[in-house]
């Protein structure tokens, strides 16, 4: 056992615990949003071992991380897919003896994951499919920001309260030379500074239309401004609409080019990034760069949004359809999508100047 001071000066117990692991096998954003549970994790067991559980696609987001030992990807939907896929992820670990496991995630398969590892402490949310398997269990609180949120996990640990945590990103130095020769191939260097612009997401819905993104391009590149538009390989078409839509020479595309840190290295440079509500937004935050967000059939009460000291949200509010699903959907329920269409680009534009004319943002 170790001791270490609280707040008010008492002394609080915590137990040490030198293998620990956190499983979360979501999307791009949650896992970005686990990090601050993770650093958290390190700043009060530093000679601790910290492993993570999460997809494929996720794995590169915790590359690099100083407060991480081992990522551990486990393809729930694809070779490990299954019973069998899931035991022989526990055979694998079992090794590993960890006495610590925290999960975000409320799936029952990271609850039973957690239960075959057979830890000291286990600890998940009470609106885990599968709570009943943990030793400690959390209450979720709907109001709290995802990071908040993850971070009470650490309660029943009796740790001291963390003070406001965002996550982190670290691209690797072949990351920041990768970038430097996109910046030389498309000519940004030449301009005073440029922004970011992301215009794709899962859900269709939550997807400000091609052509509001156009008009943006249009009112803000100049002789002296670049738009770059970023995504993955699922949003080249889209990013060439809007390029096509904007007709502007002062607007690129990188959309499919970057892998995850090389996007936030990419975004890092930039100005401010344009987003809908989607896994870019929280890429800035990790990196320091303001967002203009625009929210449609979400909302930011919902925990997710944006994080950073300026970053700023665009959404209709007193619409009674809204928010119409926690994730949105491919299609407006009520066949208006005023949510979006009523987000007009020069209301984004007007917020992008806050950044683009003060020195100091």
């Amino acid at each position: 056992m170790e001791a270490c001071f609280g707040p008010s000066g008492g002394i609080i117990v915590v137990e040490s615990f030198n293998k620990i692991l956190v499983i979360q096998t979501a999307f791009i954003g949650d896992a970005i949003l686990t990090l601050p549970l993770i650093q958290a994790l390190k700043l009060n067991y530093p000679k601790s071992s910290i492993d993570v559980i999460v997809v494929p696609r996720t794995a590169e987001i915790f590359a690099n991380h100083p407060a991480i030992s081992q990522i551990i990807q486990y393809d729930k939907r694809g070779t490990d897919k299954g019973l069998i896929g899931l035991w022989q992820l526990r055979t694998k670990l079992r090794s590993q003896n960890y006495n610590l496991v925290i999960v975000p995630h409320r799936s029952l398969r990271s609850a039973l994951l957690t239960w075959l590892l057979k830890p000291t402490m286990s600890i998940g949310f009470d609106r885990s499919i599968g709570r009943w398997l943990f030793k400690k269990i959390v209450r979720y609180n709907s109001s709290d920001h995802e990071i908040e949120r993850n971070l009470s996990l650490l309660c029943p640990l009796k740790l001291p309260p963390v003070s406001t945590e965002l996550p982190r990103l670290y691209p690797s130095n072949q990351d920041v030379q990768f970038v430097d020769s996109i910046m030389n191939e498309y000519g940004l260097n030449r301009f005073k500074f440029f922004l970011a612009a992301a215009p794709g997401t899962i859900w269709n819905t939550k997807r400000w239309p091609a052509s509001r993104f156009a008009a943006v391009c249009e009112q803000i590149a100049s002789e002296n401004i670049a738009v770059v538009l970023i995504g993955g390989k699922e949003d080249v078409a889209l990013c060439k609409e809007v390029m096509d839509i904007a007709q502007e020479k002062n607007v690129f595309s990188v959309a499919g080019s970057l892998s995850l840190l090389q996007s936030a290295e990419l975004i890092r440079r930039c100005r401010v990034l344009i987003s809908n509500d989607s896994a870019p937004m929280h890429i800035a935050v990790a990196v320091g760069t303001p967002v203009v967000v625009i929210f449609g059939a979400t909302i930011p009460d919902y925990g997710f949004a944006p994080r950073g000291p300026h970053d700023i949200v665009v959404e209709t509010n007193g619409l009674k359809c809204r928010p119409c699903s926690i994730h949105g959907g491919n299609i407006c329920p009520i066949k208006t999508f005023e949510c979006m269409l009523s987000i007009t680009p020069e209301v984004v534009v007007k917020k992008l100047k806050l950044f683009l004319e003060n020195k100091n943002s």
